[in-house]
């Protein structure tokens, strides 16, 4: 089975951020793009797709869990853009030469010693 760019796809769709960042390497490649993935150039085009998605949220007020009353086209912009937020910040690791997988599971268990639970009693 294939998805829409010819890819096979995994039984359940799903994609590990180490796919991704191959993937993303392989399409800058044989584009010739790689001359212009400085860190920099990336990281200001991912400032832009990050523009882009609040654009999405800007005026809607608050949004309920699952977007219930959105509709798909609203929807699928919204997907796209999300994704492009994360194939720039994927790409931006990967020319940094970070695991980015890694470093969010750091991140979490550092997140988890600095934000410890606390037990609350009902009262």
């Amino acid at each position: 089975m294939e998805n829409s760019y010819g890819y096979p796809r995994k039984a359940k769709d799903d994609v590990s951020l180490q796919e991704l960042r191959d993937r993303l390497a392989e399409f800058a490649q044989v584009r010739g793009w790689e001359q212009y993935h400085s860190p920099r150039n990336l990281l200001l085009a991912l400032v832009g797709e990050v523009g882009e998605l609040s654009e999405i949220f800007q005026w809607k007020g608050e949004v309920a869990r699952g977007l219930p009353n959105w509709s798909s086209d609203d929807k699928e912009h919204l997907e796209e853009e999300l994704s492009d937020v994360l194939l720039y910040l994927i790409r931006l690791a990967d020319v940094c030469g970070l695991d980015l997988g890694q470093a969010a599971l750091t991140k979490i268990v550092k997140n988890a010693r600095k934000y410890p639970i606390v037990n609350q009693t009902a009262t």
